[in-house]
């Protein structure tokens, strides 16, 4: 890691302390409600009042939140980019708000900076207490964490936080992005081949195209990154078990693996939850989920994700990213060891298994050369910046296609729906197929499939599709290709350590040979490990839906009760 720079000189603090505008922000998102007087009582018993300067850090972009903070007197502006050329005002607060990021709850660090605008009072609560009175206050808890994921959102929206300098057709550069992406980190892509500042920027770093991708941040410059010092630069890290032998081990962050954390450290096992990539699995991917309990106005996967983290956390959980599983060995002393990449071990008593499914590869020539830079696999507001103003093809004919298309429709100028089923609503809702029919941004090619890809230099310009039933072949224009076809399961890790079926899925329960070697017959969710256990998408006859993931994660923490309580 390289230093770029320094504060801003005290001219330049004034020059933008001038700039606040009078008054306060309003809140029109529900990013930053007023606390009312009980709620600010219950917390004054907590904390303390302190007070602030006019042109004081609060909160520094960068580096961790250690308390939760309340406007009594005075104002706060957030500040993006403070301490550059390019910073700005972009809200300003009063009292009753109260100031801070997610990463208050979840160890990140902040992705702006708090400063203060007047000389005023704050009550200031440390952050461990705070977070105590959560578990003590649900209604409280339930505001503030919606109003942290607001503002999660629309930091992302508006690019604070670091940059990722590269081009947009680079492997390196779009390894980056997507771990960003699947991790809602908020950050700025500054691409070498459109935008106008990317040259000057790179000279006065003195570094040349071919170094990049880098990623700069303040007065930090990371050159060509991987996934593991873009979470210890934002906080994002988080270590393994505290103790020697935990109780539960978790491969996988998806919500079955996610609702296994919650359910087993809230039931007092010591719990910890690996996953290679980012919280959230496949269903973080999704623009918004529309047929999950609890939710009629529909969810992101992102704030599924988000929610149920902090949830786990709560309850004692440890969360462990990117930390990738490469290889499970089970002890003859009633002990499991999951190898991680890089040489840790993890050991626990027992295993759930719910480390899901890869996206399925489209099976056309020349995919390879442009997969590293125009093919998505996800349909978040990343790729959405980066489709905009561009024509998509989106390919396939279930949920996740569906979802795909409707919200890159509102960011591309076009999309082409390629898809090989004869009727939408084959394999999509109804609901869903029905939006997509009355929508005039998206044209629809049933009963199609993709033949080539045109383009060059890693570039893609155009697919060919072709009608299966007539032969006929067509080229549509697409920049970005986006493939919604299914998946296959993340199970080559785990060789010969449990059994699983012809499609590589993990045979659990009555499907499990009986000739195993084991004296007892395996619970429902059992592998033909005993106290190995398989959730959600990985398992083989799973439904393949995320509230079964949800509830499959957490029948499984009862099954590792009742193994071991047999084993003791």
């Amino acid at each position: 890691m390289t230093r770029t720079g320094s504060a801003p000189p005290g001219a330049d603090l004034e020059q933008l302390l001038a700039s606040v505008p009078d008054g306060e922000s309003p809140d029109l998102t529900g990013a930053y409600p007023r606390l009312d007087e009980p709620e600010v009582r219950a917390l004054s018993a907590l904390g303390e009042r302190t007070r602030m300067e006019r042109g004081q850090v609060l909160i520094a972009e960068g580096a961790p939140d250690d308390a939760f903070r309340v406007i009594q007197s005075g104002r706060v502006a957030v500040v993006e980019g403070f301490g550059t050329p390019e910073q700005r005002v972009v809200r300003v607060h009063g009292p009753g708000r109260f100031l801070g990021e997610f990463g208050l709850l979840t160890g990140q660090v902040a992705f702006v900076t708090w400063l203060a605008a007047d000389s005023g009072d704050l009550l200031v609560v440390p952050a461990d207490r705070f977070r105590a009175h959560l578990v003590d206050d649900p209604a409280l808890g339930d505001e503030i964490l919606r109003a942290y994921l607001i503002r999660r959102t629309l930091e992302l929206g508006e690019g604070a936080g670091f940059r990722i300098i590269g081009s947009r057709f680079s492997p390196d550069s779009h390894r980056l992005r997507e771990f960003a992406a699947r991790n809602r980190l908020p950050h700025r892509f500054v691409d070498l081949e459109s935008d106008p500042a990317a040259d000057s920027l790179l000279r006065e770093l003195q570094i040349t195209p071919d170094e990049t991708p880098v990623v700069v941040w303040r007065d930090r410059l990371l050159r060509n990154p991987g996934p593991a010092d873009l979470a210890a630069l934002t906080g994002l890290a988080r270590g393994g078990p505290a103790v020697e032998v935990c109780d539960l081990a978790v491969v996988g962050g998806g919500p079955s693996g996610l609702a296994a954390a919650v359910y087993g450290a809230s039931e007092g096992l010591a719990t910890v939850l690996l996953d290679g990539v980012a919280m959230g699995g496949q269903a973080a991917t999704s623009s918004r989920i529309e047929n999950y309990l609890g939710f009629p106005a529909g969810i992101s996967g992102g704030e599924l994700a988000d929610r149920a983290v902090v949830q786990a956390e709560k309850f004692g959980a440890r969360m462990a990213v990117p930390s990738e599983a490469v290889a499970l060995e089970i002890g003859d002393d009633g002990l499991n060891r999951i190898r991680i990449s890089g040489g840790d071990t993890v050991t626990a008593r027992a295993v759930v298994l719910a480390c899901g499914a890869r996206y399925r590869r489209l099976p056309v020539p020349r995919l390879e050369e442009f997969e590293d830079t125009c093919v998505l696999y996800a349909a978040t507001l990343i790729e959405a910046q980066m489709c905009a103003g561009e024509p998509v093809a989106v390919v396939g004919g279930g949920n996740s296609a569906g979802q795909a298309a409707l919200f890159l429709a509102g960011h591309a100028v076009g999309v082409q729906l390629v898809v090989r089923e004869h009727d939408l609503d084959e394999n999509m809702s109804r609901y869903l197929a029905d939006r997509i029919l009355h929508d005039p941004r998206i044209e629809l090619h049933l009963h199609t499939e993709v033949r080539e890809l045109v383009g060059e230099r890693g570039v893609l310009e155009a697919v060919v599709i072709e009608d299966i039933e007539t032969g006929e072949r067509r080229t549509v224009p697409a920049r970005r290709l986006g493939v919604f076809i299914g998946a296959s399961p993340c199970t080559g890790w785990l060789g010969d350590a449990v059994a699983r079926d012809d499609g590589g899925y993990v045979l659990t329960g009555a499907a499990v040979a009986p000739d195993d070697g084991q004296a007892d017959a395996p619970l429902l969710l059992e592998t033909s490990a005993r106290g190995v256990f398989a959730a959600g998408d990985v398992r083989s006859g799973s439904v393949k839906r995320v509230a079964s993931a949800v509830g499959e994660g957490a029948m499984a923490v009862r099954m590792v009760h009742e193994r071991l309580a047999s084993v003791r």
